[in-house]
């Protein structure tokens, strides 16, 4: 996770954040964005395959990522959730992590 630290305290860039095509060449589908960034909100998107459950949840306080943070949601209630294994983590890094950092340089400023 030491990888996404310089991300904490970068302002969101709202154009880029809403460009669908380019967020898929990154692998991460959008499942939830605000309208405005300007309070505290978070976004949510899907990282890994639908089966697997695994959600990239970014906090957003005044336009600024303030929180960077993968969960598990669970099947059987999709309004609960648990963080990440430390073998689930290094694991979705492995896979994804490059793909993630270049979401974030992409999305930020």
């Amino acid at each position: 996770m030491q990888r996404f630290k310089r991300f904490i305290g970068k302002q969101v860039i709202s154009e880029n954040l809403k460009n669908l095509e380019k967020l898929g060449t990154f692998g991460v589908i959008c499942k939830n964005f605000p309208e405005s960034l300007d309070e505290f909100e978070e976004i949510e998107l899907s990282v890994a395959s639908a089966d697997e459950g695994i959600v990239l949840c970014v906090a957003v306080l005044e336009g600024k990522v303030k929180r960077i943070m993968f969960v598990q949601i669970d099947k059987a209630d999709p309004d609960a959730c648990r963080p990440l294994t430390e073998e689930q983590l290094i694991k979705l890094l492995e896979e994804y992590g490059e793909r993630l950092v270049s979401y974030f340089e992409y999305v930020t400023q």
